[in-house]
């Protein structure tokens, strides 16, 4: 959009277009020497000896029909703020006058004024920077320093370009004009510059004042898992996860349900280490690198705020804590105890042996979780020990297990047995 100073503007390019046209016609050679001037036609001096001179005349300005639509600036309820700044579209309607002492002096600077025009329909963005440039020869002959100073070329970055068209008025018409003028009656050309987009470029609406600045940059490098080593165990097992840019400014690690903060010394740009959480359940748990961003104040960790790795999986295998061997009691009933505590609507399996009891599910009354799993042994079952082993969602409690310690060993088979009489 332009400022206030478009409407000089627009003259000055129209000076700056007849006084080129003038020098490349060389009619300095034909009739002397020709100014172009803007001024009032009563202000130009006439007579027997007035000079060979062309002066464009802004003698009107009219809303333009295709933005005369636009929304008028609007205010708050108070007036003290504008709300809105619609652009103020108008047409420059401009009188161009020759004038000469000699015959025919006037036709001929009044021709070539009107050939100039004609070929050149548009104002164009070019041909306005190049008369407010610092290098050219008439711009200081234009407009005045001060008001150059003042970008009166921000018309050349509207968004339309200011056309310029002839108007043919008729008799009746030049005649209230130079009335009105008070001037004495010259050869008259009317043109129309269509269209002048005022606007203002200040914001509607003040900004509140930046108390202190904060910058948080989001990391672009995005954590990828490639390995968790080892990929099964139980709870308080320590997992190693290896991969490419895992370290963050915050680094966390979600796994399952829960999320780990490991300690700043077991974090590093190709592994984490940490320690299963024992409040995760039996079964497949995923397992991701989390990098948050805390915001505010007090700084605080945003959901969706930060950066989160591929997911991998970690199968939290269910450990049976109860005394080996076990007994059967009077009604075959088997109560083992097994650790995590086993959640009402995981699907459970005990594998006496190489054969398979599904454990019926829990009532609802009953509580969320249970550390116990109760099953019966049905009549007919192979006599003997067996190894056993119980299977928690698809996740098998290992075959070995120190008794001792209660922790698993992977380096003998011995574990939990069962004795069926």
């Amino acid at each position: 959009m332009s400022g206030p100073l478009a409407f000089a503007t627009v003259t000055a390019v129209l000076k700056d277009l007849l006084n080129d046209g003038l020098v490349n016609s060389d009619l300095s050679a034909i009739l002397g020497t020709v100014k172009v001037s803007a001024l009032p036609p009563d202000r130009i001096a006439t007579g027997a000896d007035e000079p060979s001179q062309l002066n464009v005349f802004l003698y009107q300005v009219t809303a333009n029909p295709g933005w005369r639509n636009a929304d008028l600036p609007s205010r708050s309820s108070g007036g003290d703020q504008r709300l809105s700044n619609p652009p103020l579209a108008v047409d420059l309607h401009y009188l161009l006058t020759a004038y000469g002492a000699q015959d025919l002096d006037a036709e001929v600077l009044l021709g070539y004024a009107m050939q100039l025009m004609h070929e050149t329909p548009v104002l164009t963005r070019q041909a306005i920077r190049r008369t407010f440039s610092a290098n050219s020869p008439v711009s200081d002959r234009l407009m005045p320093a001060s008001v150059i100073d003042r970008n009166p070329a921000d018309l050349a970055d509207q968004i339309e370009q200011c056309k310029l068209t002839p108007r043919y008025l008729t008799t009746d018409e030049l005649s209230k004009l130079w009335a009105a003028m008070q001037a004495r009656y010259r050869p008259t050309m009317a043109y129309t510059v269509s269209v002048v987009l005022l606007q203002r470029t200040t914001p509607t609406r003040a900004a509140l004042p930046v108390r202190e600045a904060k910058l948080h940059v989001v990391p672009v490098a995005r954590p990828v898992i490639e390995q968790v080593d080892p990929a099964f165990g139980p709870v308080g097992t320590a997992v190693r996860l290896r991969g490419q840019s895992l370290r963050g400014g915050i680094t966390k690690v979600r796994v399952g349900s829960q999320q780990v903060a490991p300690a700043a010394q077991a974090v590093s740009g190709d592994s984490v280490q940490l320690t299963i959480p024992a409040s995760l359940r039996a079964g497949l748990a995923a397992v991701q690198v989390v990098h948050e961003v805390q915001l505010g104040e007090p700084p605080t960790a945003r959901p969706g705020v930060g950066v989160e790795s591929n997911v991998a999986a970690f199968v939290v295998t269910p450990i049976v804590t109860s005394p080996s061997p076990h007994t059967l009691a009077a009604d075959r009933t088997l109560s083992i105890a097994v650790s995590p505590p086993i959640a009402r609507d995981q699907r459970v399996v005990v594998l006496p042996g190489d054969s398979a009891l599904l454990v019926l599910a829990r009532p609802d009354d009953d509580p969320p979780t249970s550390g116990t799993i109760t099953v019966t042994i049905p009549p007919g079952w192979p006599p003997g020990t067996h190894l056993l082993r119980v299977q928690v969602d698809g996740a098998m409690s290992p075959l070995v297990v120190d008794s001792d310690a209660g922790s698993p060993t992977f380096n003998q088979y011995v574990g939990p047995t069962v004795t069926i009489p």
